[in-house]
């Protein structure tokens, strides 16, 4: 089994009022044992529309696997097309029902079980994985040889279903070969120069392993994937590569693992025993989320602040007031006071300062949208960058500056 199809059913995606986040994961995990996909189809809740995509994801994968569209209702019209697809009927599963039964008296929710009830109802044909943490579960079919998994639609139910009991399956089920990725990432050289000086070394790669460019702001990551049958050859495999590699982009890597950006700077902090505060302004604390969405991360970041009033700055951040009128509050002498105001504030080795004009309209001071000043300062040393991207919207732009103020901070720190 090499290749997979995903199909997320449901109007709130077509919509575009939810986000399809289960796609992305599924494709990851499924890609980490060495299962490809190669389309993904987003539907309406229509049976016949249901139908027709399963015949086209059937003819061109081994492997369906579709979240939503799995409700507690009699209308339920996922399940209906299952069971018309694969010429089936649906019934009460005991099995499922105990186990939504016990589910609900977990939660004191045994008042609504009755109306949960068609959620045990499946098709007579297919295999149940039981949901712990919703009450739809996952039923899967299967038909030449091919396999069907039906998930709800639910984040939070769809990850562990993956993870704890679909990839085990899959697994065992296909002997699969073993995957193994390791992450370069490169700055400071742009994607086209970096493909010209690395052209050599990359068409010297061994068949089973393949190279990707992964872009992500300015850094730039390489993803080398080797698949085969033991495990601990493609570790060595893919180490000699990167030493390979390694002379040819020096200077230019901050990392040789991990892939996120905070997660790299969560290892170096945690070695060289750093602390780290932030002083935010138009990234509205999306610094601080990122820091802190580390595992551990308590070790190290001490506090941060969004001031985004003038005043705010000005008072707790004791950026002065005849700064700010003389170089006015989007501007490079501010970020680099509240940058000192936040170490002193925190008392940390490190601090990060953004102002700026996230947008849509213009700063209060008559800065164009898209205009950031940023500061990094460690210990006494301090470096002031300007970015100016008027053409990203007000979220991407918090985003994009808070990723390459922390990779800028990496690449300081890796060549200090």
């Amino acid at each position: 089994m090499e290749k997979a199809v995903l199909i997320t059913i449901g109007d709130e995606i077509l919509s575009g009022n939810t986000i399809d986040t289960n796609s992305n994961f599924i494709a990851s995990e499924l890609k980490n044992i060495g299962i490809k996909v190669t389309q993904i189809f987003t539907i309406s809740d229509e049976i016949e529309t249901i139908k027709k995509t399963l015949k086209t994801a059937f003819e061109s994968g081994d492997l369906v696997i579709t979240t939503g569209g799995l409700g507690p209702t009699r209308d339920d019209k996922t399940k209906k097309a299952l069971a018309e697809f694969f010429n089936d009927e649906i019934a009460l599963d005991e099995v499922t029902f105990n186990h939504l039964k016990a589910y609900m008296e977990k939660r004191g929710r045994q008042d609504i079980l009755e109306r949960n009830k068609e959620q045990a109802f499946v098709p007579t044909k297919s295999v149940v994985f039981q949901n712990h943490f919703g009450t739809a579960p996952c039923m899967m079919m299967e038909q030449n040889g091919k396999l069907s998994f039906s998930l709800p639609g639910v984040p939070y139910e769809v990850k562990p279903l993956i993870k704890d009991q679909i990839i085990p399956y899959l697994q065992e089920k296909f002997n699969l070969n073993f995957i193994h990725t390791r992450i370069v990432s490169v700055v400071g050289i742009p994607e086209s120069i970096l493909a010209d000086t690395i052209e050599n070394w990359e068409l010297a790669l061994p068949e089973n392993i393949a190279l990707s460019y992964l872009p992500v702001g300015t850094r730039v990551k390489l993803r080398l994937t080797a698949s085969g049958d033991n495990e601990e050859m493609l570790k060595l495999q893919a180490e000699n590569e990167i030493q390979k590699l390694l002379p040819l982009v020096e200077g230019h890597v901050i990392a040789v693992s991990e892939d996120k950006i905070e997660t790299i700077l969560a290892e170096i902090l945690t070695e060289r025993k750093l602390t780290i505060s932030t002083a935010e302004s138009c990234t509205g604390g999306e610094l601080a989320k990122m820091i802190t969405s580390v595992s551990g991360s308590s070790k190290y970041f001490l506090g941060g602040m969004v001031a985004y009033a003038t005043d705010k700055k000005i008072k707790i951040l004791n950026v002065s007031k005849d700064t700010v009128e003389k170089f006015t509050v989007v501007s490079e002498q501010v970020a680099q006071e509240m940058a000192k105001g936040c170490q002193q504030l925190f008392d940390t080795h490190i601090s990060l300062s953004t102002t700026g004009v996230a947008g849509p309209g213009k700063g209060e001071d008559g800065k164009e949208v898209g205009t950031v000043f940023y500061t990094i300062r460690v210990n006494n040393q301090e470096v002031t960058s300007k970015l100016y991207m008027p053409h990203l919207e007000r979220v991407d732009f918090m985003n994009f500056v808070s990723q390459k103020v922390i990779q800028d901070l990496v690449g300081l720190l890796v060549n200090s």
